[in-house]
């Protein structure tokens, strides 16, 4: 029986990585920090482990003797000290990586983002692993995430542990978070569509990232990244009026053009830092990155070298969210 060490395993992506592998037979171990998470991962049939990415001889007991390290954590928010970002997304990774290498682990997979090799300003379709990887200061989410990822994928050892990263785009499906605070934003008037919503993006249910992140652990070559996706590209307007709907949200927005979006939030970003305001920008510049430019991406790699394929489709994940308790 495979045993596998799963960080972030409380989250949208995490915790659904430790109901598949559970139900396909794996023994989870999972990180924690609070007893509440202890006790949801109990109520798994997952076996809890405390510690903090911060402290690797915490994270010793998880690894020990662990087949797979599946890295799910990382600080995901559009606005922190940039030195946050480092301390979770990269020292954390360098810290999991040393304590699943001393342990003697075979397979590593982390998750990171297709964002990493977003850069300038400018639509990007089509994308494929082999675009270089973008550390814009104003983006200090995404560019830890890439720093992360370059850690991942140089600590690759062909006779030791084979590391591989899987990048998905939007992650959804139900209980996603940023869905909730997107409805809010909606109910109180302030959600706009930037550039008439007209952009195309690239989606990935968390069972099809689920389910190429297992692949990538048993089929994986090593020190290879992946794109994963849904197999269809849409409009930024139809993703969220659809994924909103799914909740019984109607959008009802104004467009606002996407340069004057850009000024606003940079300008926000001043002002929040200018008085250490606190709580976060309504609008950050690497959400509009993330959101306001055509994005997608091809996921043939994974399909080439994996065999992968989505498990889940675009309408039947809505009608699962639909079904889903509010």
């Amino acid at each position: 029986m495979a045993i596998a060490f799963v960080t972030g395993g409380t989250g949208l992506l995490g915790g659904r990585l430790v109901e598949t592998l559970l139900r396909d037979g794996w023994t989870v171990r999972a990180l924690y920090r609070s007893p509440k998470d202890a006790d949801r991962l109990l109520a798994l049939g997952a076996e809890p482990v405390q510690g903090d990415l911060g402290d690797i001889s915490s994270l010793r007991p998880g690894v020990a003797g662990a087949d797979v390290v599946f890295h799910c954590a990382a600080l995901f928010t559009m606005w922190a000290p940039p030195a946050e970002f480092e301390r979770v997304n990269v020292e954390g990774t360098r810290n999991l990586l040393a304590a699943a290498s001393d342990a003697g682990v075979k397979r590593f997979v982390q998750i990171a983002a297709a964002g990493v090799v977003m850069g300038k300003r400018r639509a990007m379709t089509g994308v494929t692993e082999d675009a270089p990887l973008a550390y814009p200061a104003w983006a200090p989410y995404l560019a830890s995430k890439a720093r992360a990822m370059r850690l991942v994928v140089q600590a690759d050892a062909p006779r030791g542990m084979r590391t591989t990263v899987i990048m998905p785009p939007l992650i959804w499906g139900p209980g996603m978070p940023m869905l909730e605070e997107v409805a809010r934003d909606v109910a109180a008037g302030r959600f706009a569509w930037p550039g008439g919503g007209r952009q195309m993006m690239s989606t990935a249910h968390v069972d099809n990232v689920c389910h190429c992140a297992i692949l990538a652990a048993a089929r994986s070559s090593g020190g290879r990244a992946y794109f994963v996706t849904d197999g269809e590209d849409r409009t930024m307007r139809e993703v969220m009026t659809a994924l909103l709907a799914s909740r019984g949200v109607k959008v009802d927005a104004r467009d606002v053009p996407i340069g004057a979006a850009w000024l606003i939030a940079t300008l926000m970003e001043g002002v929040w830092r200018a008085f250490r305001l606190k709580g976060h920008p309504p609008l950050t510049r690497q959400m509009l990155r993330l959101v306001g430019y055509d994005f997608t991406i091809s996921d043939r790699r994974a399909r080439s070298e994996l065999a992968y394929a989505p498990v889940v489709s675009w309408q039947d994940g809505l009608t699962a969210m639909q079904a889903a308790p509010a």
